[in-house]
């Protein structure tokens, strides 16, 4: 199974069982997506916990309301079909998120690729 797919899953399942904290098993490159996460407002506070082969990372679940702040994720790069965008047609996201970039400046939003005029492999949308 995708590492990236099964993270988001782990959240939206959490967040819709009402929980206030999610583990995750620990990749850097999953941290660095939680990390765009946490400053985008989607999730709370990411820590890193363990040691060695046991290091998970501790994810903080926002809600507002009751209802939780992550409504949707889409998967828009997998394993089988990776898809890859220059700055110039990097775009909103059409549900009023955020897309999910890899680039060779680390991961971050298409707001701050913009930005940054880099382009890179898309990862996912969250709104």
């Amino acid at each position: 199974m995708d590492p990236i797919s099964d993270m988001f899953i782990r959240i939206k399942n959490a967040q819709k069982a009402g929980h206030e904290t999610v583990q995750i098993p620990y990749a850097k490159f999953k941290y660095e997506i939680a990390m765009v996460l946490e400053r985008s407002g989607f999730v709370g506070k990411v820590e890193k916990r363990g040691k060695r082969r046991k290091k998970t990372m501790e994810v903080e679940l926002l809600y507002q309301n009751e209802t939780p702040i992550i409504n949707g994720v889409k998967i828009i790069s997998k394993p089988s079909r990776r898809l890859y965008i220059s700055c110039k047609d990097i775009k909103q996201s059409r549900h009023g998120g955020i897309i999910i970039l890899s680039t060779p400046q680390g991961v971050m939003t298409n707001t701050e690729a913009r930005k940054a005029k880099v382009g890179g492999q898309l990862i996912a949308e969250v709104w």
